[in-house]
């Protein structure tokens, strides 16, 4: 039974995503992870993972369900959210190696996405790891019909939403004092892209 809310995908995906940061995050002790949303990855995440520190954060209307997951999981790696809004924070307090965030950058409009990267390289320690995981465009062509399907249904709900190219990402991310590092294709036309500080 679940503990707090339910977010079906993060069942689907957590796996994935878990063997790339067990590679990715193999050198980290902190991460903060923006948007963490229901609190499912971190709980998830931190479990598979003890030796990081996982703090999440999010907006405050989300933190009742993601302290409903800390707090039935019980671990002492993961620690209550934060309050953050990326259009409105630019440093957060504590020290990070690591930063993680999932399926945010096509929720964001686009100026909190560049937002987001300017936080990331505000608080991400030299040498650190950005890693962001959903659907992106490489130049400029969809990667599947189902993510061009996906794009039209986020756009229908709100104009500003839709999947991002990553060569616009890219140069947010160098903006901020970022490199990509690497990409991962992941299940259901999704990506896990690594950029380092």
């Amino acid at each position: 039974m679940a503990a707090g809310p339910d977010a079906p995908a993060t069942h689907r995906n957590r796996d994935a995503i878990l063997s790339v940061l067990r590679d990715e995050f193999a050198r980290s002790s902190a991460v903060l992870e923006i948007g963490s949303g229901t609190g499912q990855h971190a709980v998830y995440f931190a479990a598979a993972l003890p030796s990081l520190t996982w703090q999440t954060s999010d907006r405050e209307e989300n933190h009742a369900g993601i302290n409903e997951w800390v707090s039935s999981a019980a671990l002492d790696n993961v620690l209550a959210p934060l309050s953050l809004d990326v259009e409105k924070t630019s440093a957060v307090a504590g020290s990070f190696d690591a930063v993680f965030s999932a399926n945010t950058a096509h929720i964001m409009n686009i100026q909190a996405v560049e937002c987001m990267f300017r936080l990331v390289g505000n608080v991400l320690l030299a040498g650190g790891v950005f890693c962001l995981y959903g659907p992106f465009n490489q130049n400029g062509k969809f990667s599947s019909e189902s993510n061009e399907r996906f794009d039209q249904s986020l756009q229908n709900q709100d104009p500003v939403m839709g999947i991002r190219d990553l060569e616009k990402i890219d140069s947010f991310a160098g903006d901020a004092g970022l490199r990509r590092a690497s990409l991962y294709a992941m299940p259901a036309n999704n990506m896990i892209v690594v950029w380092r500080k």
